[in-house]
């Protein structure tokens, strides 16, 4: 990639979001507090009535602190001589125990507070993961194969504990304007004008904060395609995923120059826009300051004039600052929740998106057992973004019981094939029937109930053996004799057997105990998934190229035997095996170029005929 590709990229994708979208995000805000009451009603309930009385202590706190002051000026003033511990000083004592127990009441609840957060904030963050899966699982294949689904996947995916910090910014926001509130309430009784020069002070402040929070977020935006493509890097470039091909091929020092490109980008854009920030804050912030200190002169000028007495110089002074530092507070977290609540924006418009294939009540019942069989008719298909078809006017019959097998080169459409036909794709042109009926009509998740499939990708699963087998059918995974009756069909029972802990061993190096396999040990466990449902259709897709020959062969004659009279779909690119199917189907450019049985395509001396003799030819 050269150099400028990404930043080029990156620029001509640059999307810019204004005040009024931060605004417009807020909107988001009612429906995740509904969420967190969701998560746990009461944990919500205590947390909100333990801020509401921390809300009110500081003033409560200020004023006796006015009293206290007064009270000794009095005390000092008065002509008649005291002790410290008399008559006359126990309102002064009594006022003291009072400050001294709301300042203990306040960290008790400040305590309790942040323990309930955590609890509360620990469960939402945990509900929003479940939320995320489980819709995820409910999309289709081709969204994922989408850069733009993903970015917006990947930011819902990154910010959801996130959220946990969204929830006590806005608790503690509320907590803090309730507070300001009767702050503002006793500063008024006194002199209004104080919330003016407060106001007039604090207003560039936040319009400042405002805008850099949303030059923030349009930078984390824009920047998610990269962003992944970093944590991709971040990953292969220390991983025993790769570590076996970066130290053959050398490519440490190329996967490290890539990073170190991309992330120099992502700094010097990011402390660009960081030093503006602190640049105008600090001015902000002296303007602030000086605003204060004019306020606190006309303070100390009223009381010089015995115009308030110094216990309401202490209550002024003390009331002006809290507010002060409590509404840049306010004022900073607001800006700082906006930017969030874009964040929420993003989990929300992902759980907001719908499957390209819907489920819905009123479709037809998959038939089982199934009666007729496939048909394809002028089927065609091609992937998003893509100008050529992978699939194009294909039309041919999988009857009932049937094996047939798939042939063809690389890129002529097998794998797609068979991910129509479990409907993980609809076509873009044409229809697949079962028994008479479009697949589009019928409930895409009983349908694919009704299939057994292995591709030739499988998933290794960092989990027990008894779970990767039972990732066919994962209701079942309690069922330990169907585990191990599917792991003896699929002949993994001969690798587990081997195994410490057998069924209960831990597969791969991720956790502690776990053991590798090799690539055939591997594919007979997957192969087991295939047999954990009592399938209507079962797609092989290369399952067994990691196996030798001989091990193949004999992988398949057993599937052969065990899956008679079911209907089967096999794709394999060695001939021994593929001869065994009732029918070939060899494909060329994503269509039928030949359809028959292994005799009938021998006689006929097509494309089958040569791939046959060049591969008979190789083991002469």
């Amino acid at each position: 990639m050269a150099k400028g590709d990404g930043t080029q990229r990156r620029k001509a994708k640059a999307e810019k979001l204004t005040i009024k979208d931060q605004a417009k995000a807020l909107n988001y805000l009612p429906r995740f507090f509904k969420l967190i009451w969701k998560t746990s009603p009461k944990l919500a309930f205590t947390t909100l009535i333990l801020r509401i009385f921390k809300a009110i202590i500081p003033l409560i706190t200020l004023y006796i602190g006015k009293l206290i002051i007064d009270e000794i000026v009095g005390l000092i003033n008065s002509e008649t001589a005291f002790e410290l511990i008399s008559e006359n000083t126990k309102h002064l004592w009594i006022l003291v125990g009072i400050e001294l127990g709301l300042t203990v009441f306040s960290e008790i609840l400040s305590r309790i507070i942040t323990l309930t957060d955590n609890l509360l904030g620990d469960l939402v963050a945990n509900y929003t993961s479940v939320q995320l899966i489980s819709h995820a699982s409910k999309l289709d294949l081709e969204q994922f194969e989408d850069a733009t689904f993903y970015d917006k996947l990947e930011r819902a995916r990154q910010q959801t504990s996130g959220r946990v910090i969204l929830m006590s910014q806005v608790l503690s926001q509320g907590q803090d304007i309730i507070t300001l509130i009767t702050l503002a309430i006793g500063l008024v009784a006194f002199n209004g004008w104080l919330i003016l020069i407060l106001i007039l002070a604090l207003v560039p402040a936040f319009l400042g904060e405002t805008h850099f929070n949303e030059r923030a977020y349009s930078l984390s935006l824009n920047w998610t395609p990269q962003r992944r493509e970093l944590d991709y890097l971040r990953y292969i470039g220390a991983s025993d995923f790769s570590a076996k091909e970066l130290k053959v091929f050398g490519l440490s020092d190329f996967l490290a120059n890539r990073f170190k490109f991309l992330s120099d980008n992502y700094y010097n854009e990011n402390k660009s826009l960081t030093q503006k920030r602190a640049f105008w804050g600090s001015i902000f912030s002296v303007i602030g300051t000086a605003s204060y200190y004019g306020a606190y002169v006309l303070i100390v000028s009223q009381t010089i004039l015995k115009v308030i007495s110094l216990g309401d110089l202490t209550f002024l002074a003390g009331s002006f600052e809290r507010l002060r530092s409590m509404l840049q507070q306010i004022m900073g977290r607001f800006s700082s929740i906006a930017q969030s609540a874009l964040y929420l924006k993003d989990l929300f418009e992902f759980l907001e998106l719908e499957p390209l294939i819907p489920v819905t009540k009123t479709q037809r019942e998959v038939p089982n057992p199934i009666k007729e069989g496939f048909v394809f008719e002028n089927v065609g298909f091609k992937y998003q973004n893509q100008e050529r078809y992978a699939i194009k006017n294909l039309s041919f019959t999988l009857h009932k019981g049937e094996k047939l097998a798939l042939v063809g080169e690389n890129g002529a459409g097998k794998t797609t094939l068979v991910k129509l036909l479990a409907r993980l794709y609809d076509p873009t042109e044409g229809r697949i029937l079962l028994d008479g009926y479009d697949l589009k009509e019928y409930n895409p998740t009983q349908l694919r109930n009704l299939i057994g499939v292995i591709f030739q990708d499988f998933v290794k699963f960092e989990l027990t053996v008894s779970e990767n087998i039972a990732v066919g059918s994962i209701n079942e995974r309690e069922n330990l004799p169907l585990i191990t009756d599917a792991a003896t069909k699929s002949l993994a029972n001969t690798v587990i057997e081997k195994l410490p802990e057998k069924y209960s061993q831990m597969l791969g190096r991720k956790f502690t105990g776990g053991v590798s396999l090799s690539g055939g040990e591997w594919q007979k466990v997957a192969l087991g998934r295939a047999y954990m449902r009592d399938a209507q259709l079962y797609i092989l897709d290369e399952p067994t190229a990691a196996l030798d020959a001989r091990a193949e062969h004999e992988v398949f004659e057993r599937f052969a035997e065990l899956i008679e009279r079911k209907t089967a779909v096999l794709i394999s690119h060695r001939f021994s095996t593929v001869r065994m199917a009732d029918r070939i189907l060899v494909l060329q450019n994503g269509g039928v170029l030949e359809i028959g049985s292994h005799d009938e395509l021998l006689a006929k001396n097509g494309k089958y005929a040569e791939l046959f003799n060049l591969q008979a030819e190789g083991y002469k």
